[in-house]
């Protein structure tokens, strides 16, 4: 009889302490798990007492266990607790999907690739095989004169330019009207090699910002820079930056662009060197030079080149600056045009002086801008009242004819 009291005594008291374990319902959001204590991680010795006690309960268990427990990742993510097997299944895929980013290797897209450098002759040719009819009937190619002019240039003036190069000739004139079109993915490709070799960038630039004004554009978009010279501008400046023997020449003109006080927009000038062989050609001073070669293209772009180093010297040693630029174009312009054979001469002696490891001269063999034309030499710079003058950027295609040969700033 004793016995029986001292069991009925034993389950009253066990009753007794389940009822006192209620916080742990409390603790776990409402679900009763006294067998288990905290999701089912009960650690061993430790007595109901233990249990009830939260505090203690978190004390014991260790950092591993806390990560595992439902309630902590059910409270984290706002909602109820999830049963356990669910949950490390959860993360075992996470982690194996995290391993296995380590061992993905960077895949670079056709479109990300950057873009391709192009030659000049492969640019050319992309014109060669492209209808430019359209452009074609309206160019051209040479000066209209009438009158005496038309009866002196006859008798005095240069040979005709044989008939097995007009169509070559016509050609340039037709890239000189073509535009910058987005659409041609050889155009995109001119203007990123114009500018990576330029900078030494490899990565591509957007097709619009203000890094274009790095090179020596007036703005954020180089097409509007065009309008003077069309694409035939970016093909001299191709020209310029791919051929092995003139890029050097290319980056010592563009780091003169950049100096603090003899700075100038490098691609404007360059469209402006543009603009003056054009005007040789179409006024038949480079026709002598064109049929001893038998070729346009290569004339034109050496004498755009002879013209250019012609600037880079006279710009260097007479230190010009910005406010100079137009009297020091018109001046160049007339120069080039009356002595181009002189001028291609020069080109050749600089390269020459290059490829055996000469010193190179910094100013041209013409006398100082202080020497009168008649001498032979350009005085290249302004009058002394003129010197302050800000430079006004006009496109030389929206001048008026009459005013065509006056050489400015695009």
């Amino acid at each position: 009889m004793e016995g029986d009291t001292v069991a009925e005594a034993r389950t009253a008291g066990l009753n007794g302490l389940s009822q006192e374990s209620k916080p742990v319902e409390d603790l776990t959001n409402g679900r009763s798990n006294h067998k288990h204590g905290l999701n089912g991680l009960t650690p061993e010795g430790h007595n109901l007492k233990d249990h009830v006690n939260g505090n203690s309960l978190l004390k014991s268990l260790p950092i591993s266990a806390l990560k595992q427990n439902g309630l902590l990742q059910s409270l984290a993510a706002g909602g109820e607790p999830q049963e356990t097997e669910e949950e490390s299944a959860e993360v075992q895929q996470a982690r194996e999907q995290w391993e296995a980013l380590e061992s993905i290797q960077p895949v670079l897209s056709e479109d990300s690739a950057p873009t391709p450098l192009i030659s000049f002759n492969e640019a050319l040719q992309h014109f060669q095989t492209t209808d430019l009819s359209e452009l074609l009937r309206d160019i051209q190619p040479t000066l209209r004169r009438s009158g005496l002019a038309a009866i002196t240039h006859f008798l005095f003036g240069p040979p005709r330019l044989h008939r097995e190069l007009t169509e070559e000739r016509d050609l340039v004139f037709a890239i000189a009207r073509c535009s910058l079109d987005n659409g041609q993915k050889v155009h995109t490709r001119v203007l990123q090699t114009i500018y990576k070799r330029l900078t030494g960038s490899r990565a591509d630039c957007p097709r619009y910002g203000p890094h274009w004004e790095t090179v020596g554009f007036q703005g954020t978009d180089p097409a509007t820079d065009l309008r003077g010279t069309g694409f035939l501008g970016l093909m001299h400046t191709l020209y310029l930056v791919m051929d092995p023997e003139m890029l050097p020449l290319a980056r010592d003109i563009y780091r003169l662009s950049q100096h603090p006080t003899q700075n100038f927009p490098f691609s404007v000038m360059s469209f402006n060197i543009t603009r003056i062989a054009l005007h040789a050609l179409r006024e038949e001073a480079l026709t002598r030079e064109c049929n001893r070669r038998q070729q346009v293209v290569g004339v034109l772009n050496e004498f755009y080149v002879a013209t250019f180093l012609h600037l880079f010297q006279v710009w260097k040693s007479q230190q010009k600056t910005i406010t100079d630029s137009g009297f020091v174009l018109k001046e160049l312009e007339t120069f080039a045009k009356k002595n181009p054979k002189q001028i291609l001469r020069r080109l050749e002696a600089f390269l020459r002086e290059r490829r055996t490891g000469g010193g190179v001269r910094l100013s041209p063999d013409t006398p100082s801008h202080n020497a009168s034309p008649r001498n032979g030499g350009p005085r290249i710079g302004p009058p002394a009242a003129s010197r302050g003058k800000e430079l006004n950027f006009t496109g030389v295609c929206e001048l008026p004819p009459e005013m065509e040969g006056e050489a400015r700033l695009i």
